[in-house]
């Protein structure tokens, strides 16, 4: 090994924001190093971490997937929505046709007036 280009490896003192000190080997030139956070207090070492479901993620794939319901029992559903489309579409074509002949009926009462 060549002399005078190896770093110093000294024992350290790790501190942590937790408050656990422990001693470890390091080529930092201070006696302590301070940490944020350590194996004590870290969630995934404790077994107290929790899953977060950012934006309903879980909850939309539950949905996606859902095993609930025959095929039969969605091919229903859809067919229903589909009905339900189309008698939006005539109910708007009835008000149309209702719109018509209201105005048909004011140009007659004009037409009667002259």
């Amino acid at each position: 090994m060549r002399q005078g280009i190896h770093p110093n490896y000294t024992e350290v003192t790790v501190v942590c924001n937790c408050g656990n000190k422990f001693v470890t080997r390091s080529t930092l030139q201070q006696d302590e190093l301070h940490v944020e956070i350590c194996a004590k207090c870290h969630p995934f070492y404790t077994g107290k971490q929790k899953l977060i479901d950012t934006a309903g993620r879980i909850e939309k794939f539950k949905n996606k997937y859902a095993t609930e319901g025959t095929i039969e029992d969605k091919k229903q559903a859809g067919e229903d929505k589909k009905q339900a489309g189309e008698d939006k579409k005539q109910a708007g074509k009835d008000k149309k046709q209702a719109d018509e002949g209201k105005k048909q009926a004011d140009e007659g009462k004009k037409q009667a007036d002259e």
